[in-house]
């Protein structure tokens, strides 16, 4: 049975105050929408999540406040190594993926996640892996399938959805 990767990546979120740190900067009002359109978008696709990992920064659990608003509730495993994590530090996270886990969501922050994104979506024939090249906006989906969460390597996933704020 195939697995689902859902990734968000977290709402906007204010610019950083002098002297301030980027880790406590919360959701601006356009994000607080945002958030709530991303809950709107899962619910409307009929998406389920047996697993969410999110970073602990305050933008994202922000971002996932505003979905659940819309969405319902989620149970969420917070994990301070996704805040700012890199490519690969993604896709460590997603090969230790339990087995029995099919649907995962992953919330963090770019450019981590538009490169996970964009190095193991395989080419498809409607332009999304195209549009991914120009960048994960805030609040922005991608949903991929994989055979196994320790396939996700170059190229093995389809990225089968593609949404960003706008077209919600």
């Amino acid at each position: 049975r195939m697995k689902r990767l859902t990734i968000l990546r977290h709402a906007e979120a204010i610019p950083a105050l002098p002297g301030g740190h980027d880790f406590e900067r919360p959701l601006s009002l356009r994000g607080w929408q945002e958030g709530r359109g991303v809950g709107q978008a899962f619910k409307a696709r009929g998406l389920t999540f047996d697993l969410v990992r999110a970073s602990t920064a305050l933008r994202v659990r922000e971002t996932l406040d505003g979905v659940a608003e819309s969405y319902g509730p989620l149970a969420i495993r917070f994990e301070e190594d996704l805040y700012l994590a890199t490519k690969q530090s993604l896709l460590d996270h997603i090969h230790s993926t339990p087995r029995d886990v099919s649907s995962l969501l992953l919330v963090g922050h770019n450019p981590g996640l538009e490169r996970l994104v964009a190095d193991i979506a395989r080419d498809d024939g409607h332009g999304l892996r195209a549009r991914i090249n120009g960048g994960l906006p805030t609040a922005g989906v991608a949903i991929l399938a994989l055979e196994s969460w320790t396939s996700a390597d170059r190229a093995r996933a389809d990225l089968v959805g593609l949404v960003s704020p706008g077209e919600r």
